[in-house]
């Protein structure tokens, strides 16, 4: 069964352009090793089947790698992943591009005692988790924001940009990962917010719409 996975993920990676070594694969895989192992005793995500794992979670997450690499400019950068859940997208991204440090922050402690355990585990020096609300985070307390905050399926937009703008960087951008495109969403943003680009994105193996929200805060 894992090798059949291990297949599948790397045909996925082929379509979405990815060139991830083998090292990144194992540690993909070992990760959803991990979400299974946690899942008996935590509820850290309703997905029990190790197919649908691999397409809901692993391969939805990597669909925003290479849109994230393009808006970077592929620099490295600081991600704050919101609401993260059992670590994603962050840990994937954590894995996938080991030039960007990324903080999965979430108010669920063992959830975020999970993702310390991956980072461990894993040895993803670039991985980090707090156990916090992300409004508590500011970027006014003489510490450095973050270049991109990202979701996946965490609230509505207008509260994502809400709760999450004190922890964004000055030049920073929000990349919110969503169903259909949300266009109710879209107009009750904030009039300083400018969403500047609201990409589809297609997941292999997964029939469903997805989309990428770029967006950030209206200078002057």
């Amino acid at each position: 069964m894992t090798d059949a996975l291990r297949h599948e993920l790397q045909i996925g990676l082929q379509a979405l352009d990815l060139s991830l070594d083998e090292e990144q694969v194992d540690m993909l895989m070992a990760y959803m090793a991990l979400i299974q192992k946690w899942n008996r005793v935590y509820n850290l995500t309703a997905l029990r089947e190790p197919a649908e794992m691999l397409t809901h979670h692993l391969l939805d997450s990597l669909a925003v790698v290479g849109p994230l690499l393009r808006e970077t400019d592929g620099r490295p950068v600081r991600l704050l992943d919101v609401g993260s859940g059992a670590g994603l997208p962050g840990v994937v991204i954590a894995i996938a591009c080991p030039q960007i440090e990324v903080t999965c922050v979430d108010t669920v402690a063992k959830k975020a005692a999970f993702v310390r355990q991956v980072s461990a585990e894993l040895g993803l020096v670039n991985l980090h988790a707090m156990h916090a609300r992300v409004e508590s985070l500011s970027r006014g307390r003489g510490e450095e924001g973050y270049d991109v905050v990202t979701s996946r399926a965490f609230s509505s937009l207008a509260d994502f940009i809400q709760w999450s703008r004190s922890a964004l960087q000055i030049g920073g951008m929000w990349m919110a990962l969503k169903g259909k495109h949300p266009l109710e969403e879209l107009l009750a943003l904030p009039a300083d917010v400018d969403v500047f680009h609201v990409e589809p994105v297609a997941v292999p193996g997964l029939k469903a719409d997805r989309c990428i929200v770029w967006m950030r805060e209206r200078m002057g």
